[in-house]
């Protein structure tokens, strides 16, 4: 039997199964890939106190990274919620003290309503220790202007520009989420020389919970699978696009995305490609 690839990822476990370390399990499994998780905090809020973020300790994320590598090792690596300073360096020197090819940092930074997740003193640490170990780094609009010291982007123009300057960063590949656009869904992808667009169709739905995960989670499976960036950003487009598609609720909250989607429908979206040197 051949064995799967295997990706872990490093990131906040969300109770409600719809983002994070969960999310990202089951894009891994929906992908065949073996899947690990090193938890950095969980979320979850408290009916009484309010609190939503519950850190684990600097221990338990060197135990579970140790572990998972000793047991398994990695083809990629896929981080999201590092929410600290200290978590972000810890991170980053585990990172460089594997050997794996691929590294996604999803650099998970705003909440759903446009909260910052990263103090200052992280934000910078994000910059100078992690940004520069990732083959690719995949902000939303918002991230993206946060790491651009809160420059404004509107148009997909400014996403292009965007990718240009994240790019000198350091990683070897930038992608911009352009999903709160007018219009199609459209994502911007940098590597230096070349700027790609990806284009999908809007879903009008306001059930995207855990996307944003899900998306940079599927690009590190397939990337695990041996996909060059180009395909693995194209095939992950498509694969969330579906999974938005037959999004749901089971409630009046904001619903997650349905993972299993693309297996269930037998439904693959066709991503408009076009790739422009610079």
């Amino acid at each position: 039997m051949e064995k799967p690839a295997r990706a872990l990822t490093i990131a906040g476990s969300a109770a409600g199964g719809s983002a994070g370390i969960q999310a990202d399990l089951k894009t891994f499994q929906e992908l065949d890939v073996y899947g690990m998780s090193t938890i950095t905090a969980i979320v979850g809020r408290h009916p009484e106190t309010d609190k939503n973020v519950h850190p684990q300790s600097i221990e338990a994320i060197e135990a579970q990274f140790d572990t998972a590598n000793k047991q398994i090792a990695f083809d990629a690596i896929k981080t999201g919620m590092l929410f600290s300073k200290e978590v972000i360096e810890t991170v980053s020197t585990l990172i460089e003290s594997v050997d794996v090819e691929h590294i996604v940092v999803d650099p998970v930074m705003v909440g759903k309503l446009d909260s910052k997740l990263l103090k200052e003193d992280a934000i910078v640490a994000l910059k100078e220790k992690l940004i520069p170990l990732a083959t690719v780094i995949t902000p939303n609009m918002t991230e993206a202007s946060i790491l651009l010291n809160d420059r404004p982007l509107k148009t997909v123009d400014d996403l292009k520009q965007a990718a240009i300057d994240l790019h000198e960063l350091g990683p070897a590949f930038v992608l911009v989420k352009g999903g709160r656009l007018d219009g199609p869904a459209v994502d911007v992808l940098y590597e230096g020389t070349k700027l790609t667009t990806l284009e999908a169709p809007r879903i009008d739905t306001v059930n995207t919970s855990g996307a944003g995960c899900t998306y940079s989670a599927a690009i590190a499976a397939y990337l695990a699978k041996g996909k060059n960036i180009h395909d693995a950003v194209a095939l992950a487009k498509s694969f969330i696009t579906t999974a938005i598609e037959h999004s749901f609720s089971y409630n009046d909250m904001v619903g997650p995305t349905y993972h299993a989607a693309e297996r269930k429908f037998g439904e693959a979206h066709h991503i408009q490609i076009h790739t422009k040197k610079i």
